[in-house]
Parts: C-alpha cells; structure tokens; sequence
C-alpha cells in the first residue's frame, strides 16, 4: 500500500488547541486538544494504512480561519474547502448541521425530520459524533430534545464555550 502523506498543524485558541489536518486542498480534520492516535486511527480507515502526518507550518489559509472564527468572524469557515468523507446520510446530516445559523442550536429530532425520517434522532446523534472537522460542520449547534447541552466529544464546557461565544458575535446575539 502507497503512502499517504497529509499535513496537520497544532494550533493554540481560546476554547483549547486545535490540531488541522489538511491533504494541503482541503481541510479533512479539525479536532481538539490533539487526539492524535484516535484521529490517525480514522483517518487510516478512511484512506489506508500508509496515511502518515506531517507537521507543517502551510496551513495557513486554515489557521487563519480557525483564528478569524476565534475573534468573531463566525462565517470564517464558509469559504474553506472541506473533505469530511462520510457516508451519504452523514453527508446529509453534515450539511444540514452547516445550515443550522450561527448562533442558533437545533436537536437531534429536528435534524432528523428535515431529513424526511423523524425516527432518525440516534443517527443523527452517530453522524454528529463522527463529524471529522468540527467547527466548520458545527456539530456544537446539537442539543437535546429538552435544549440540554448533551453529546460532545470536545466536552460539555467547551460546547458552552462555542455557543456563547457565537452568540456575543453573531448579527442577531
């Protein structure tokens, strides 16, 4: 099997650090607090076993985004080119998580029946949690059906982070 090479950057921000992974054309991986084995576990599923990281200071287009969402432009990430993979229903569900506006949240119900199957909510729920490039596909808009912060692999206090903050910054907060 052929190598892979793909460049990933560590980056500090405010809701902790970030690590980028980038095949240098799109972004394929924005994760926190570098968890690194599980993010090369799944990426070598996706890609192969030859997938190896670089760390390299050329991501900057992406660092900028990153850095542009962290101080307030919310939108930073609408022009960044994304890779996420996926199957056609996490795809769905990703770009229906990506029509959720800054600053609102949406449950997993809701989600759900915008896709045509109510009943989907737990699938939902899977599709956010295999979400590979948080942030630009905000998965930290999901809440319960009660509007209870539930459900996010960078932990409850960073969720509340990421939502109050694109609240103070959004056109309606």
């Amino acid at each position: 099997m052929s190598e892979l090479l793909l460049r990933r950057l560590h980056l500090p921000a405010p809701m902790g650090q970030v690590l980028i992974v980038s095949d240098g054309q799109q972004l394929l991986a924005l994760e926190f607090d570098a968890p690194e084995k599980r993010l090369l576990r799944l990426l070598r599923s996706r890609f192969g076993t030859g997938v190896q990281l670089r760390e390299t200071a050329g991501l900057a287009a992406l660092a900028d985004a990153v850095q542009a969402y962290c101080t307030g432009q919310l939108q930073a990430f609408d022009a960044v080119p994304i890779d996420a993979g996926g199957t056609l229903f996490q795809q769905r569900v990703w770009a229906a998580l990506r029509a959720i506006p800054v600053g609102s949240t949406r449950t997993y119900g809701q989600i759900a029946a915008q896709l045509g199957n109510p009943a989907a909510a737990r699938a939902v729920g899977l599709a956010n949690a295999l979400n590979p490039v948080s942030l630009a596909i905000p998965c930290h808009r999901l809440v319960g059906s009660n509007g209870a912060l539930t459900g996010y692999g960078g932990g409850i206090e960073r969720k509340r982070w990421l939502l109050e903050h694109e609240r103070r910054n959004s056109d309606d907060g």
